[in-house]
């Protein structure tokens, strides 16, 4: 397959940011009170759950990350329509999600629902951000997008023997395979980091910030 012609659109980004995901993920879910931080069809389906027999407090516990995860969007939107002059505007946003995550690492269990809201409002800023890998759609918080686009790029394969929709269906099913490396990861670093787990997702992300720093466009 050949290289992707922008580094936000790379292979090796979506690794990182992947992995980072599937990390916030198992984090907040296993965590902090068993709220998605990625998956917002989960939260909203535990939110009508808890409703429907009037459980409002813990309702408030998937309300506020759907909504922070709507303001990730909303602000990174707002970054991108800015044109930050600086630096790339995705640079920046990286760096946003990367500070965002590391006040959740400080934040203690009994303030849960600041601490899924603050990593669900960096989730969303990520979704809104990196939303191309090698020119198709996907996304690195979430995988059922990815799953529906992999599985019609290997029936068209089988159809039409058509390499490239292979090469596509592979791309979506490995970035798959790398959320959940990421959540694995946060699985097994919860016993010993506990909150501070969070902080292995601000690694990934430092990583796919300096990646980030190649220019593919100008690169000959």
């Amino acid at each position: 397959m050949n290289r992707a012609k922008q580094t936000s659109e790379s292979i090796e980004l979506a690794i990182f940011l992947a992995m980072s995901g599937g990390l916030m993920d198992a984090y907040s879910y296993l965590l902090r009170d068993q709220v998605f931080a990625n998956a917002q069809t989960g939260n909203i389906l535990l939110f009508g759950v808890y409703a429907s027999s009037g459980q409002w407090d813990h309702c408030l516990h998937y309300a506020f990350p759907i909504l922070f995860f709507c303001i990730g969007i909303a602000l990174c939107e707002i970054i991108h329509l800015h044109k930050i002059h600086f630096m790339h505007w995705r640079q920046f946003t990286l760096l946003i999600e990367i500070g965002l995550l590391a006040i959740v690492s400080m934040i203690p269990l009994s303030y849960n629902l600041l601490a899924n809201s603050l990593t669900s409002l960096a989730c969303g800023i990520q979704v809104q951000a990196f939303r191309k890998l090698h020119g198709n759609s996907f996304a690195t918080t979430m995988c059922i997008g990815n799953i529906r686009s992999g599985t019609h790029h290997l029936i068209h394969f089988f159809y039409e023997k058509d390499r490239q929709s292979l090469e596509r269906a592979l791309l979506y099913y490995f970035v798959i395979i790398c959320f959940v490396v990421g959540a694995i990861i946060g699985n097994l670093c919860l016993p010993f980091l506990q909150t501070k787990t969070i902080l292995v997702s601000c690694g990934l992300l430092l990583i796919a910030l300096l990646i980030m720093c190649i220019d593919r466009e100008n690169k000959k």
